[in-house]
């Protein structure tokens, strides 16, 4: 009974697992000993999954990487075109209601990353600017250290991100006298 109503629901779902075949067969090729797609499609698997998402798609993701056995990492890199982007999910960490007072929250990584100009302009680091400086040369250092403009997307959403706390002017016009 429970057989049946797995192989309905595995069916079903045939859609977004399409992209398993190919899994699997890729890394029979590469080498890789612990593919077992047995144990990937048993019950247990689908059913000890604990995501809160209502979708249905992300639990899917997961049985996929139950399939590789240890070698995660290795087949879903291979693997990510073929997934649907449906599996990927946006992610930010907006609290839109806090548990005290009900206000939006602001996302610390924001404000400890980026610098927010009067005019609505944010400013950021470039990438890199403190990694492996060893190897780098100085020009590259010098550029790396300058700061650069966030595009007028990246600037909406890091106003979405933040409170009016962060937005208000924050300097004043000295009196020269």
């Amino acid at each position: 009974m429970a057989a049946s109503a797995f192989a309905r629901a595995f069916r079903a779902a045939s859609g977004v697992l399409w992209p398993l075949n190919i899994l699997v067969s890729s890394a029979c090729q590469n080498g890789v000993k612990n593919a077992c797609l047995s144990s990937a499609l048993s019950t247990r698997h689908f059913s000890s999954l604990q995501t809160p998402v209502v979708s249905s798609a992300p639990r899917l993701a997961t049985s996929v990487r139950n399939l590789t056995c240890g070698h995660t990492a290795a087949i879903l890199n291979r693997a990510a075109p073929l997934l649907p982007n449906v599996l990927k999910l946006p992610v930010r960490t907006v609290t839109y209601f806090s548990s005290r007072k009900g206000k939006r929250k602001t996302v610390k990584g924001v404000i400890y990353r980026f610098l927010r100009l009067h005019s609505g302009l944010w400013l950021r680091r470039k990438a890199g600017y403190k990694k492996k400086l060893w190897k780098k040369t100085t020009a590259r250092k010098r550029r790396l250290r300058e700061f650069a403009f966030c595009n007028k997307t990246q600037s909406k959403l890091l106003d979405k991100m933040t409170t009016s706390f962060w937005k208000r002017r924050n300097w004043y016009a000295d009196d020269p006298y």
